[in-house]
């Protein structure tokens, strides 16, 4: 099993990955503030208090609790969760990521399949984009151990052609969108540069903390892609897409 632990110096350079909820566990001592909370006469200042109640619990289905920390890693039950479409229901045994498009060798992988690739852990702090808009202070950030497969040598494999520029993920979740009054399904999916997509840190991820990733967190796979905003890192994935133009949708404008 190869290891990797992120420094302040990496993940600054892998994108300034949402180091100030680092900053904010490297600075106070875990679980103190409830302790403090508890004393007659503390008062709570309202800036330092939980978040704000939820207003769309059908799209973030859960909200990190800072007084219930007590560790940097944070547990799968209290790490946030955010969702666009359905929560689908995937058979770890039947479930099947397909890698195509401007490819060599389209490859149709098992999560046997990917598991039995080299294995690379790494640590790292996720925050969805959209974490001050609500006032949720900071709800919307977590750090985990991420482990699975990295996604580079498997692109490698696959072969990219010459006039390959982007890769899109797909994920297995759906919803319909309205398009010129016409509605359509269509997958949640995200795309990035060939560069950035062959960043040899990228997972396809099974692992969350040590155990297999839950399913509201993308069970059986998800993309890690350190350095991006929790959008990027698309749940329940089910089809890379090698193209030569970029992919527009509502989650992808350009």
């Amino acid at each position: 099993m190869n290891r990797v632990d992120l420094s302040r110096r990496t993940l600054l350079k892998q994108g300034g990955v949402a180091l100030t909820g680092w900053a904010l566990l490297n600075t106070m001592k875990i679980g103190a503030a409830p302790a403090v909370l508890a004393q007659a006469g503390v008062d709570v200042l309202p800036w330092l208090d939980q978040p704000a109640e939820n207003p769309v619990p059908e799209i973030v289905t859960n909200l990190l609790e800072w007084q219930e920390l007590d560790s940097w890693v944070t547990p799968p039950e209290n790490f946030f969760s955010v969702r666009h479409y359905n929560l689908p229901e995937i058979n770890g045994d039947e479930w099947q990521l397909e890698i195509g498009g401007l490819v060599d060798n389209p490859m149709t992988l098992t999560l046997a399949d990917l598991q039995s690739w080299p294995r690379l852990e790494l640590d790292f702090t996720l925050e969805c984009s959209g974490n001050h808009g609500f006032g949720w202070n900071w709800g919307l950030i977590g750090n985990a151990r991420w482990a699975g497969v990295p996604l580079a040598p498997l692109l490698r494999e696959a072969g990219l052609k010459d006039d390959a520029i982007e890769v899109a993920f797909y994920g297995t979740d759906a919803g319909e969108e309205t398009v010129r009054e016409q509605t359509i399904t269509q997958h949640f999916a995200r795309s990035m540069s060939v560069e950035d997509a062959t960043n040899p840190y990228n997972l396809l991820c099974y692992e969350m903390n040590g155990e297999p990733l839950p399913a509201r967190h993308g069970y059986p796979v998800r993309l890690i892609v350190p350095g991006w905003y929790g959008i990027a890192n698309i749940k329940w994935l089910q089809r890379i897409e090698v193209r030569d133009r970029r992919l527009m949708n509502r989650w992808m404008a350009r």
